[in-house]
């Protein structure tokens, strides 16, 4: 026995280095992953850069309508470099930058080649390196001129004549996408509301993340499948049905309006957990609406059907347009996949509980509960299922918040281990974010401590829009249908806004005031910005017609500002990698702030002491028309609607 204690401190020892060995392989995992994520991000572009190889000396204007000029240059470097040092292994991608003050871009990769060459022997300054990429750079008919400075420093100056015709072309044909040579089929789960309780605040994020997301895979030319996987199935309808038996004897031809439904629902819940007797009706309920029994199926559609026109009436006001697939839609699908996933033995028995591990999971997916019923685990992997294989998806995006990071990554494992996601050909992306917060930095809620009720919220945010528009004595100027339009766009699109304009992934404080300020990065200003360009061009009337005059790109201000629209398309690339739409509002916000200074810069119009037009800058008009185009766009992809007068 002395012997089995003597060996006590050793064993101790030994299970405290695999704890540590174990959290260093963790930490690795971790790294690699996320280095690999950096990696794909980088190859993306190459791909993009290498497709367009072929077209890379000169531009066709209608196809470049949505230029990505960075993707390009990294394109235009990238063969400069490999012509320079074909030995050259593994450099990846030169970092080019925009926006320096000696040139349009700057590419800056002469630093990382030296460094490569002196583990290779070779001793050269980054200045040499950098003259002798530009040496081999190809003519390129939107690059106008290309210089060494510094310490090696390669800068680039775009040509004004090409990038002038490109916006002349979006000028006669709009801003919109040239059809993609690789469409895919995208699944986008989103919003997902209870049946039976009101949509409120912690529904914000999902359906205006959701939303945003799917106007911009529309517009780049993608086949969008908007989807609103709602909870409309399982114990709690037996509950509920159960309840309503005893209190509302009319359940079979109608149901009760939403705000009792909830309260029903609530009661419901405290019966089950308390009362043996309710608990067993309540599965009983369940048994029979699952076994089609029509009295619980009529029940059950009557209490679906409020639900659903209290959603609709959300939907309507916020501009959403979503595809409703609950989970009932699944049910004989989760019969199937249970017993596919019995087939191949991968459910073990957990106390009556039928349950799947992923790899490296800490927790498993309940597929089958220990009374036979099914989860939100069973019914999540049967759509993750039935979107793979009967919708043909190439992509699944789920926007939750970041609380359900756990059980998407256990859901993406499983369908991995059992063959049903096959990550090489479906990309499968969890796409979280953070909660809404109060200004006391707490969850928002209301007063009394309750969740913020959606409908409620957006009632008052149209009562301060209007509120703010009076103050500002707009109700003396447009007319009561104006007012109205004015004071619904400022009202939701602040709303959509304060949320896109953060980082999906943080936290963020909902206040009102903050919303609705004119001045700043928010809904507000950036719609009286393009109301603003909207009228000047409308004040002009007749002097704005018929207009042959070039688009003036001479002024330091007005190249400024070209170059600015002129991002939009690279943009549009970062949201499609990271999913996060704040880099759309950034954008539109620096167009609207870089507006401004061409604006008080340079004259578009030149009047009389008595406000007559005496003389019209034709070129300049036209950049205010292309810019309230690209605003416009924009505003649009955030699902904000703008509006005439303001």
């Amino acid at each position: 026995m002395d012997a089995v204690i003597d060996t006590i401190p050793q064993l101790i020892k030994d299970i405290e280095q695999l704890e540590n060995l174990k959290a260093e392989k963790e930490n690795e995992r971790l790294a690699l992953e996320s280095t690999n994520k950096k990696l794909k991000y980088r190859l993306k572009f190459l791909k993009e850069a290498s497709a367009n190889a072929s077209k890379m000396n000169a531009f066709d204007t209608q196809e470049c309508s949505l230029i990505n000029i960075h993707v390009i240059l990294i394109n235009y470097f990238s063969k400069a470099i490999k012509t320079a040092y074909p030995n050259l292994e593994d450099f990846g991608q030169p970092a080019v930058t925009a926006g320096s003050k000696f040139a349009d871009y700057q590419c800056n990769a002469s630093m990382q080649i030296c460094k490569l060459l002196k583990a290779k022997g070779e001793n050269v300054s980054p200045n040499a390196v950098a003259k002798r990429v530009v040496e081999c750079l190809e003519k390129c008919d939107i690059i106008e001129k290309v210089d060494v400075s510094g310490p090696g420093f390669i800068n680039v100056w775009l040509g004004r004549n090409k990038l002038r015709d490109i916006l002349q072309f979006i000028l006669d044909n709009g801003l919109k996408a040239k059809p993609t040579v690789n469409k895919q089929k995208i699944v986008i789960d989103f919003s997902s509301p209870n049946v039976a309780k009101e949509m409120h605040v912690g529904h914000l994020r999902s359906t205006i993340i959701g939303d945003s997301l799917s106007r911009v895979f529309e517009f780049i030319g993608h086949d969008v499948l908007r989807l609103n996987h709602i909870g409309d199935w399982g114990t709690q309808f037996g509950m509920l049905i159960a309840l309503l038996q005893d209190k509302f004897p009319n359940y079979k031809t109608e149901s009760p309006p939403i705000n009792d439904l909830q309260q029903f629902y609530k009661q419901s819940k405290v019966l089950f957990d308390s009362d043996p007797e309710f608990k067993k009706r309540a599965y009983d309920c369940v048994v029979k609406l699952q076994s089609m029994s029509p009295d619980h199926v009529q029940a059950w559609k009557l209490i679906c059907d409020v639900s659903r026109r209290e959603f609709q009436k959300i939907y309507n006001r916020l501009n959403i347009n979503i595809v409703e697939r609950g989970e009932s839609f699944y049910q004989s699908r989760m019969e199937n996949l249970v017993k596919e996933l019995e087939d191949k033995g991968f459910l073990e028995n957990d106390e009556g509980r039928k349950i799947m591990w992923g790899p490296e999971c800490s927790i498993p997916l309940t597929i089958v509960k220990s009374d036979g019923g099914f989860t939100y685990d069973t019914s999540d992997f049967a759509a993750l299922k039935q979107r793979i294989e009967e919708e043909k998806a190439d992509c699944i995006l789920y926007i939750t918040d970041a609380g359900q990071s756990t059980h998407f990554d256990t859901l993406k494992k499983c369908a991995i281990r059992a063959n049903i996601l096959d990550p090489s050909r479906v990309r499968m992306e969890f796409i979280g974010f953070g909660v809404v917060l109060g200004e006391d930095k707490k969850k928002f809620k209301t007063r009394s401590g309750e969740t913020v009720r959606l409908v409620g919220l957006l009632d008052e945010g149209i009562k301060r829009a209007r509120d703010k528009l009076i103050e500002k004595g707009r109700d003396k100027i447009l007319t009561e249908e104006e007012m109205k339009q004015a004071e619904t766009a400022v009202a939701y699109g602040c709303i959509k806004y304060a949320d896109l304009c953060h980082n999906r992934s943080h936290e963020y404080v909902f206040s009102f005031d903050k919303m609705l300020e004119d001045r700043g990065n928010t809904a507000v200003y950036l719609l009286y910005a393009l109301t603003r360009i909207r009228s000047i061009i409308n004040n002009l009337g007749t002097h704005c017609e018929n207009i042959n005059q070039p688009i003036s790109l001479d002024h330091e201000k007005e190249w400024k500002l070209a170059k600015t629209l002129l991002r939009f398309s690279e943009v549009l690339s970062k949201i499609t990698e990271d999913f996060c739409l704040h880099h759309l509002c950034e954008y539109l916000y620096d167009v609207a702030t870089t507006f401004n200074e061409f604006y008080d810069n340079c004259y578009c119009i030149e009047k009389s002491q008595t406000g007559e037009i005496i003389k019209v800058f034709t070129g300049r008009i036209l950049l205010c028309k292309i810019t309230a185009e690209y605003m416009n766009t924009g505003l649009n992809l955030l699902g904000i609607n703008t509006v005439s007068r303001m």
